[in-house]
């Protein structure tokens, strides 16, 4: 059986954290996704199989993709962007030009450790047949690819993620609600030793005269039990059925995403906030998780790099002395885009008929409210 693609009906039917009247601070956009940025779109392929053909074992995993400006925008045009890695064991494609340039080009995609480098090549088959490919001074592409190990669940060495789920994925990109939990790159995911996954958020912040947005997207697969923290409230330590690990070994992937007009310097220092926002759940970023933060601004919208273009460029950017608002915005989405990964998840059988857990609602609610910590 594979599972494919989400729609927004798919979204509206699961829970969220705000749902279970867990007070987040900060005003989310409609969505609270990524999407409520203008032009993102975002796609999944969700591949579960209990008998591959592959003759190896179980499927649990998928490919996330993010379109910074959607499947009719600019795909070879610049996206200015930043990157912090919280905790380095893992593996994000693309930063070394990020560093050095500040800027990336076509989508981000998410998925499991071993298929990395298959949805690194699916991605370029995919752009270089797209109309707008010869866009820019260079002839290669860097595609940004990120990754969590779903081995726990899922076959990793069967390598299931084909070119098909990827072109899947990226060809049913869309913007609106997003389904969360156990879909896309994050359907074989653990996140505090509950199923984990796919999650998002978004934050609305007024700043100089406008309004800006900032979302986010993670793909949450680590943490350990004892160190669950939901707004400041020891719930792991509450919550003890169900463990699975000793200690760490999972990761992160923090996508975030801003209409704001920033430097790449700027998108940098916000990367290293969605660190905080990670933290903010109790991890202390273990050696054996791979915690990846990526920032990108869809502002500052450059078309080519050719010949022809300006000698000199013109690039708009807020003040350094005035960026607070988005630091603490992206902390926010952050830190819920997590909490919503697991609350949206269910459980989860997989490889060597292991079962994940999910977080219990009314278990977080009962612990929530013995703190003082519940709306409802």
């Amino acid at each position: 059986m594979k599972i494919t693609q989400r729609l927004a009906l798919d979204a509206s039917t699961k829970q969220r954290a705000r749902d279970l009247g867990l007070p987040f601070s900060g005003k989310t956009g409609s969505y609270n996704a990524i999407t409520d940025v203008a032009g993102i779109e975002v796609g999944y392929s969700t591949v579960i199989s209990d008998a591959p053909a592959s003759g190896r074992g179980p499927a649990r995993t998928g490919i996330t993709a993010i379109l910074p400006r959607g499947r009719s925008g600019p795909l070879r045009a610049p996206v200015w962007a930043g990157f912090h890695s919280l905790n380095g064991n893992g593996e994000m494609t693309g930063t070394h030009w990020i560093k050095e340039a500040g800027y990336f080009t076509g989508p981000i995609a998410i998925t499991n450790t071993h298929s990395l480098g298959t949805v690194h090549q699916s991605i370029l088959e995919w752009m270089i047949d797209k109309p707008d490919t010869s866009v820019g001074p260079y002839k290669f592409m860097l595609p940004v690819v990120g990754e969590t190990s779903d081995a726990y669940l899922n076959d990793m060495d069967a390598f299931h993620v084909t070119a098909a789920h990827v072109k899947e994925a990226l060809d049913g990109a869309s913007s609106g609600p997003l389904a969360e939990g156990n879909v896309g790159g994050g359907t074989g995911m653990i996140c505090f030793e509950f199923k984990g996954g796919t999650g998002t958020s978004s934050r609305v912040v007024d700043l100089l005269g406008s309004r800006y947005t900032v979302g986010c997207l993670v793909q949450a697969n680590f943490g350990i039990r004892p160190l669950l923290k939901i707004l400041g409230v020891p719930v792991g330590e509450h919550l003890t059925s169900n463990r699975l690990f000793a200690g760490e070994q999972g990761s992160i992937i923090a996508v975030v995403a801003t209409n704001a007009p920033l430097m790449p310097t700027q998108l940098e220092r916000v990367a290293r906030r969605a660190g905080l926002g990670i933290g903010r759940t109790g991890t202390p970023a273990g050696d054996g998780s791979g915690d990846l933060c990526l920032t990108f601004s869809t502002a500052n919208l450059t078309t080519s790099e050719s010949a022809t273009a300006p000698a000199v460029g013109d690039l708009a950017f807020l003040p350094n002395n005035r960026l607070d608002p988005l630091f603490e915005a992206t902390a926010q989405a952050v830190e819920e885009a997590i909490i919503n990964a697991m609350v949206a998840a269910e459980p989860m059988v997989g490889r060597e008929d292991r079962l994940v857990a999910a977080i219990e609602h009314d278990a977080v609610k009962e612990v929530m409210r013995n703190y003082g910590r519940l709306n409802v």
